[in-house]
């Protein structure tokens, strides 16, 4: 039975799945009983989702721990771990769930089991609002690294709304404690990648014509030494539409000077908590996401985190997160 028991109010902030994610794991890790109330109240349907539940009985059956209150709709749990003992565990949505935040809340679990795991994960690999398997992949997964995170990612099947039906498997390597890390100089951008894709009965056409649009509105926004190589074709409307924002939104990134984009800032609020040491990491405006990553990591651990405004004159609204880790270790290894 452990020691420490939490409680976290679920409806703080960011109000929603995130503060069920953070608070969990950090519990988990750091051995310690939790009690979640007012779960996503705010929510047009609150309560714990198909995804939420998934993700909290992954973490109990990772660390043979007991759940209670947990069942579609509630809003109200306690969760008491054991040991995080790593190897093989399911978890399915059963929906088009995202299965990246089914990884947002188990990968810190598991780099502090006693072994390695293989964490299969079903649901959504591309589903609105959440963690793209693509960004998680290309994005997450080498700036994770730099914490000394290792881990392997196996895209089995992609799975879309509302069907889900997507698999990935996940293996874990546990570490003996996290690194800091100091991303605060971003460097020059030489070049930029992207890709689109569509699924079921979407003509392949659609995929090309956002790509065209994201390419087009790179070239006449950017300055002129970035070079977009693309093949150019008819735009459609609704393409058009897509391949603009998504440029648009990689532009406004790029105009903050930042080393991080939005949505990676609070991805890494609790590893930048767990690491032994200073972290910084330099970024656009801070998202109501991060604050309640960071909230919930002050309330559950001993980090400390602070955050600058960045004196960049050549960056407006540009800030830098910095965190005092509380150099968590696996007694294990």
């Amino acid at each position: 039975m452990a020691a420490t028991t939490f409680e976290m109010d679920g409806s703080v902030m960011e109000g929603g799945g995130q503060i069920l994610r953070v608070s969990a794991a950090l519990s988990c890790i750091q051995g310690a009983s939790i009690k979640i109330n007012k779960i996503r109240a705010g929510r047009s349907t609150p309560g714990l989702r198909p995804q939420h539940l998934s993700g909290l009985e992954l973490v109990r059956d990772m660390c043979s721990g007991n759940l209670e209150g947990a069942t579609v709709g509630s809003t109200e749990i306690t969760h008491t771990p054991g040991k995080i003992k790593g190897g093989n565990h399911i978890a399915d949505t059963h929906t088009a769930g995202s299965v990246g935040l089914l990884m947002q809340i188990s990968l810190p679990c598991a780099l502090f089991a006693q072994g390695p795991s293989e964490l299969c994960l079903k649901g959504g690999t591309n589903a609105e609002m959440a963690p793209q398997i693509d960004y998680t992949l290309k994005v997450f997964k080498p700036i994770a690294e730099r914490f000394g995170v290792q881990f392997v990612c196996d895209l089995k099947m992609r799975g879309y709304y509302p069907k889900g039906g997507g698999e990935v498997v996940l293996k874990v390597n546990p570490v003996k404690e996290l690194s800091p890390i100091n991303l605060t100089e971003r460097g020059n951008i030489t070049k930029i990648y992207g890709r689109a894709f569509v699924a079921g009965v979407l003509p392949f056409k659609l995929a090309k014509d956002m790509s065209t649009a994201a390419v087009l509105h790179l070239i006449s926004n950017h300055p002129p030494q970035l070079f977009c190589d693309s093949v150019l074709t008819n735009v459609c409307v609704y393409a058009d539409k897509v391949g603009i924002e998504a440029a648009e939104m990689l532009l406004r990134n790029i105009r903050h000077n930042g080393c991080v984009d939005e949505f990676l800032q609070d991805q890494l609020i609790i590893f930048m908590a767990l690491a032994n040491g200073t972290s910084r990491m330099r970024t656009g405006p801070i998202t109501l996401h991060t604050q309640t990553a960071i909230h919930v990591a002050e309330q559950l651990t001993n980090a400390k985190f602070v955050i600058h405004k960045s004196e960049d004159e050549h960056a407006k609204d540009t800030y830098i997160i910095e965190c005092q880790g509380v150099g968590a270790t696996n007694p294990n290894l």
